[in-house]
């Protein structure tokens, strides 16, 4: 049956290889929400990192997070904002020390249940874009259009220097790229939701495809899947 508020588009895959990019350019040319879910587990592990809270010790992680409030809102221009209680959080979680925070608590079952109930409500009634790393597999396997995004570790690692680059952070190559390894390691291996597409995903390589290739691509897709006026 046709959601109440249009098709809802599910882009999964790892680290730089442009999910937030290709799925906020979507939803704004095609008049859809955009919820960026891997905020949530970067929101998650910028608290236990806040708390002094090893992101991988599961017993002291899981007795913070009850404490652990998280919402969305709507920002300036639409763009989604993600509050730890009552701190906007939005542009202190892109950090390489919080990715791997996130990385570190996505693999603990019990945090992806508590978010789980929160994204599956965010996105219920269509009409909106959602990446993260297993959204149709997981969050939504009934999608309406599933889409998973990947790229070399060398790019996602340049995509990551020429981010903090211009927003004038250190930016030291050859350590984002074993940390781009590492948490593909991480995110791949985890015996809780781990990182893959789905059987029905569109598989697309974005190394060398620039972005509006892949933009075009996905509205095409999306165009192609929603139900005739």
């Amino acid at each position: 049956m046709p959601r109440p508020d249009g098709p809802l588009v599910a882009i999964d895959g790892p680290a730089g290889a442009g999910k937030s990019t290709v799925a906020r350019e979507v939803a704004r040319r095609l008049g859809l929400r955009y919820l960026d879910t891997g905020a949530l587990y970067r929101a998650v592990g910028w608290r236990a990192l806040q708390a002094g809270v090893d992101p991988a010790d599961a017993a002291a992680l899981e007795g913070l997070m009850p404490a652990i409030v998280l919402h969305f809102e709507r920002g300036p221009g639409g763009a989604t904002r993600i509050w730890v209680g009552e701190t906007d959080v939005t542009d202190r979680i892109r950090t390489p020390e919080v990715s791997l925070a996130a990385s570190a608590v996505a693999g603990h079952g019990f945090v992806r249940d508590a978010l789980l109930g929160l994204q599956r409500a965010e996105g219920a009634r269509g009409g909106a874009v959602l990446d993260g790393r297993d959204i149709g597999t997981v969050v939504f396997p009934d999608a309406d259009v599933k889409v998973f995004l990947d790229a070399s570790p060398e790019v996602r690692a340049q995509r990551r220097c020429d981010e903090l680059a211009a927003r004038g952070e250190p930016a030291d190559y050859g350590r984002i790229l074993a940390e781009t390894r590492d948490r593909d390691a991480a995110d791949r291996g985890r015996a809780v939701a781990p990182l893959k597409p789905a059987p029905d995903a569109v598989l697309l390589d974005t190394t060398e495809l620039p972005a509006e290739a892949v933009i075009e691509r996905v509205c095409s897709l999306v165009r192609g899947a929603a139900p005739a006026a």
